[in-house]
């Protein structure tokens, strides 16, 4: 499945900025399963310096600087990707949660050394005891492990609302937990903190996700949006996404721009501005299915030939 991207971010200041840095996280990442045909990022005042690197976690991020005084900033990424069917999760096996959580304490392969590091706390996921009690009706004594983690999303997405009224990204984990309320990126945290307190590896993964319009209604264009879900790591198969907000694993629809250990590792755009005062921030996602590649998807969905 091929799509265009278009994500747009504009902060609009009361006075005129100075100087800024900032740095971005906004084009996608090439992957097995997802490959990138094209992606570029407008600045607009165009900056003085930028330039591209790959972070610790391997994410695509930009660092540029506006040395003249402007009043408007606007950042506009466009990305083409092409998602490709992933077969992680059917090729699983069904391996106990025990022995997962016992490989990463023992096993000292590069990738279970390097997928421990997502056993910790980090800056949005700290530990805490209701997170422990969540989780436990979850992962019972030899439950297999896609097993239980499937179930801890699917009781997120049904003892959970979606509210974007509800939280901001400062809201702590603990409130998300006691008022059941959030949105796509409390419940990636949520689920990471839960498999986290039971010894087991999990991240944060930003992207996007098609959203389709009712029957007969058109598709209105940056109504999208950012996503979040979270992945879980199984030794020997990999990391395996999920996720929460929906309560289904990611396949066709869901394309990746970054990981980390939460959402501070992977914030799409942050930065310093010296001057302006108050400012507005406005943000218009697009996600558009190629037409080329609709009629395929039908079919994938509804069993029809071609």
């Amino acid at each position: 499945m091929k799509y265009r991207v278009v994500h747009t971010t504009e902060f609009t200041y009361e006075a005129l900025v100075g100087l800024c840095y900032n740095e971005a996280r906004l084009l996608p990442r090439e992957l097995s399963f997802q490959k990138v045909i094209a992606a570029s990022l407008k600045i607009d005042p165009l900056p003085n310096d930028h330039y591209e690197r790959l972070d610790y976690f391997g994410n695509r991020t930009s660092y540029f600087s506006i040395q003249q005084p402007h009043d408007q900033l606007i950042v506009t990424a466009v990305s083409e990707v092409e998602v490709l069917p992933n077969t992680l999760h059917a090729d699983a096996p069904n391996t106990p949660w025990e022995t997962v959580r016992e490989s990463l304490r023992t096993d000292h392969t590069p990738e279970v050394i390097e997928a421990s590091q997502f056993t910790l706390e980090s800056p949005n996921v700290l530990g805490d005891d209701a997170l422990t009690e969540y989780a436990r009706p979850s992962f019972a004594p030899g439950r297999p492990f896609v097993e239980a983690v499937h179930d801890l999303m699917e009781r997120i997405y049904r003892e959970f609302r979606y509210d974007p009224e509800f939280s901001t990204i400062a809201t702590p984990l603990k409130d998300v937990l006691e008022h059941r309320s959030g949105v796509c990126q409390d419940f990636a945290h949520l689920a990471i903190g839960c498999l986290r307190s039971q010894g087991l590896a999990a991240r944060y993964v930003s992207g996007y996700i098609e959203t389709l319009p009712p029957p007969g209604k058109p598709r209105l264009v940056g109504a999208d949006a950012s996503h979040a879900w979270f992945s879980a790591f199984l030794p020997g198969t990999g990391w395996l996404d999920f996720d929460p907000t929906n309560n289904q694993v990611p396949r066709l629809q869901h394309i990746t721009l970054a990981w980390g250990r939460d959402f501070a590792d992977v914030t799409p755009l942050k930065g310093v501005a010296y001057g302006g005062g108050k400012h507005e921030l406005k943000v218009a996602v697009d996600v558009l299915r190629c037409i080329e590649n609709a009629e395929r998807f039908h079919q994938q969905k509804t069993g029809d030939k071609p």
